[in-house]
């Protein structure tokens, strides 16, 4: 085995090669403590609005008082879905208090998609932003939801801006179509009944599951990862041993502009930040480019997280570059590949690094990260965190000599349990405790790791391997591309030839430019066969581009 675990003795500020996962029993009762030592500073940030950490610990313990008057036990599952708004910690740690499972849910499901999590997970409570309630009531019946709590994007902004909000969220955008579903509570009243009553008392175990954070939705049926108490204090210390050197208890502000309902700005934003006494900035829509640049404005940001896209994106906004960066002292991007253009393009522009991670849903997230500081590898996914091993190994599970490509495996206490009710599932993915990725990748001497590319992505080209990301990584480097992704498509002579999608950022880019640009930096087989131009790129909520979507176009 690859253990990749000393090299992190040269990680600036000295990080130990392990952390220890039993530390604390819960999460709750490592958040206990965070309550206690942080209660007076500003916790979470929404549209102006600010709440502390006594805000937030006093309105949670409320709600979950509320949960367990409504008839649900420790045990039961809730699904929280909304973007970011400040609904969303006091629901969190609600739920957590009352010993519920959380379940995130992204909120722009379909019908569909929304009923198929809720029945394979039972939930039996939901706290649902309204401007989706319409899709839920469609599906309602199906379920055994008995517990529907509606919110709404204005509620906990208070006064005469909660209520303009609303009413332009409402009746100018007409973001909120119409919906009936009786017995419904808001997470105001919710709040305020629960003061009336007292929370039951439970006992939780290190390796009782408090997440359902399903995955997989966009290659197959999706699955929910089951994450324990100790796979989320394992991963906040693990993330806590590799940021704090560069970051201050209760100084930093964050920008977080990723929805909490993804794992990365679940698990790294909600949790291990605010573990810190950080202040999060919350936007509640980051395809609202404005909105993000307004936080820039408003706050000093210290730290701020992200994806590729949303990097490039903000780049290429007219007024990013008269952003204030003075403060910017740590930039993360996960999620997808960190494309080398645009990491160099934002180092050069804000002074600050774009720091790449590596992590999954089923490792809670994080399992490798470079140094925050900028010392790390540009293009690779940096070094495993502590109490990870990370190896690279053949297609019969035998491990590959350095610096050869083979499929990545994770091995930590970050790891799930395993996947809700899919024992076939988690054997296929998990062998003697090694999370096995899906994706290719190799180590190189000093530790650190490369993903070359997902293995169901790989393009085979007369028997060769092409890795999408690779194609991505040279065009990005063209100046007047925007945005590109690149899939195999059936070919006659060769098995498959490389496609490639393209938004322009000039107008001007032809096909014969791409196609020169293509043979001047890789070999022939690699260079794209067809060219095709669009307005935009299919992604997810997050802005992960979608290579399925477009292999199906």
């Amino acid at each position: 085995m690859s253990d990749a675990r000393p090299w992190l003795k040269n990680y600036p500020g000295g990080v130990p090669a392990n952390i220890n996962p039993d530390q604390y029993e819960s999460l709750l009762d490592m958040f206990e403590e965070t309550f206690k030592k942080y209660k007076n500073l500003p916790a979470f940030t929404c549209m102006g609005k600010t709440l502390t950490f006594k805000t937030i610990d006093s309105a949670s313990k409320n709600f979950a008082a509320y949960l367990h008057s409504r008839g649900m036990e420790p045990g039961d599952r809730i699904a929280l879905m909304m973007p970011n708004m400040l609904q969303y910690p006091i629901a969190l740690f609600g739920a957590l208090r009352a010993g519920l499972i959380v379940v995130n849910t992204n909120p722009l499901y379909t019908p569909r998609e929304m009923k198929h999590q809720f029945i394979d997970s039972g939930v039996k409570a939901i706290v649902i932003c309204e401007n989706f309630a319409a899709n839920l009531e469609k599906v309602l019946p199906e379920t055994q939801i008995k517990t529907v709590i509606v919110t709404s994007i204005g509620e906990l902004l208070g006064g005469l801006k909660g209520w303009i909000v609303n009413f332009v969220v409402r009746y100018i955008k007409r973001m909120v179509p119409k919906f009936d579903i009786p017995n419904t509570v808001s997470v105001r009243d919710a709040i305020s009944q629960g003061a009336k009553f007292s929370i039951k008392s439970f006992k939780s175990s290190a390796d009782d599951t408090i997440l359902l954070q399903y995955t997989g939705g966009t290659t197959g049926v999706a699955k929910g990862a089951m994450l324990t108490n100790r796979n989320l204090v394992a991963n906040m210390l693990q993330i806590r041993a590799v940021m704090m050197f560069k970051l201050t208890e209760g100084k930093e502000v964050v920008l977080s502009p990723l929805p909490m309902y993804h794992i990365f700005a679940f698990t790294v934003n909600c949790l291990a930040l605010m573990g810190i006494g950080a202040h999060t900035v919350l936007v509640t829509n980051a395809r609202d480019l404005p909105s993000v640049l307004k936080e820039f404005k408003n706050h000093s940001i210290s730290l701020m997280t992200g994806v590729n896209t949303l990097f490039n994106a903000l780049m290429n906004h007219p007024k990013f570059a008269g952003s204030n960066f003075s403060t910017l002292k740590v930039t993360v991007g996960g999620g997808m590949a960190v494309q080398r253009a645009v990491a160099e393009r934002w180092q050069k522009l804000t002074g600050c690094p774009l720091t790449e991670g590596y992590g999954m849903t089923e490792t809670a997230p994080v399992a490798s990260v470079n140094p925050i500081d900028g010392t790390g590898k540009l293009g690779t996914i940096g070094l495993p965190v502590p109490s990870t091993d990370m190896k690279v190994v053949d297609e019969e599970g035998r491990e590959v000599p350095l610096g050869e490509v083979g499929e990545l495996l994770v091995k930590g206490p970050q790891v799930m349990k395993g996947y809700y009710n899919r024992p076939d599932e988690t054997q296929k993915a998990m062998r003697d405790g090694w999370m096995c990725t899906g994706d290719m990748a190799m180590m190189q001497a000093d530790g650190y790791f490369t993903i070359v590319d997902r293995k169901k992505d790989m393009i085979n080209v007369s028997g060769f391997n092409v890795y999408p990301n690779e194609i991505e990584d040279v065009i990005a480097g063209l100046a007047k591309v925007l945005e590109v992704a690149a899939i195999g498509i059936p070919d006659e002579r060769s098995g498959e030839v490389v496609k490639v999608f393209i938004v322009k950022k000039d107008n001007s880019l032809t096909k014969e430019e791409v196609l020169a640009y293509c043979h001047e930096n890789l070999t022939n087989y690699k260079v794209p066969k067809q060219v095709e131009f669009r307005k935009e790129l299919p992604k997810t909520n997050v802005g992960k581009i979608l290579r399925r979507a477009l292999r199906d176009s």
